[in-house]
C-alpha cells in the first residue's frame, strides 16, 4: 500500500571522508551525493503545518517530515536529505520494515 506513495526522488547528503586541515586538525571531507527514487517525504501523523517558535525576537520554524525510502537504501543518522529544495536532518537511527519493505527516518529542518 505504502509503494504506491513511493514516487519522489532524494539526495542523500554523506559527510566524506576525514581530512586533515592546516593546523592538523581532523575536520569532515567535502560531502557525498547519492540519488533516490522511489520515495516519498510525509508529515508525521497527519500534521500539515510546520511548527513555529518565537525566541528571542526571532521566529525558529521547525519542519518535521518522514522518509519511507526503499527497503535496503543506505541513510545513516549523520547524514542529510535534500527534497523538494529543502534540507532536512536526519534525526535519530533510521529503522528498516521487512514486513512492508521499505526504510522510514524522521526529518528536521529548522530555520530562522
Amino acid at each position: 500500500m505504502i509503494a504506491r506513495f513511493m514516487t519522489e526522488r532524494i539526495v542523500v547528503i554523506r559527510p566524506g571522508p576525514p581530512i586533515m586541515d592546516s593546523r592538523g586538525n581532523e575536520r569532515p571531507g567535502p560531502p557525498t551525493e547519492t540519488t533516490v527514487d522511489y520515495c516519498a517525504v510525509l508529515p508525521p501523523g497527519g500534521q500539515a503545518a510546520p511548527t513555529t517558535e518565537v525566541t528571542v525576537g526571532r521566529d525558529v520554524v521547525t519542519i518535521s517530515r518522514v522518509l519511507f525510502a526503499p527497503s535496503g537504501t543506505d541513510v545513516r543518522a549523520t547524514d542529510k536529505i535534500r527534497h523538494a529544495g529543502r534540507e532536512y536532518e536526519v534525526v535519530g537511527e533510521p529503522s528498516p520494515y521487512p514486513v512492508l519493505p521499505h526504510l522510514e527516518a524522521n526529518l528536521k529542518s529548522v530555520s530562522g
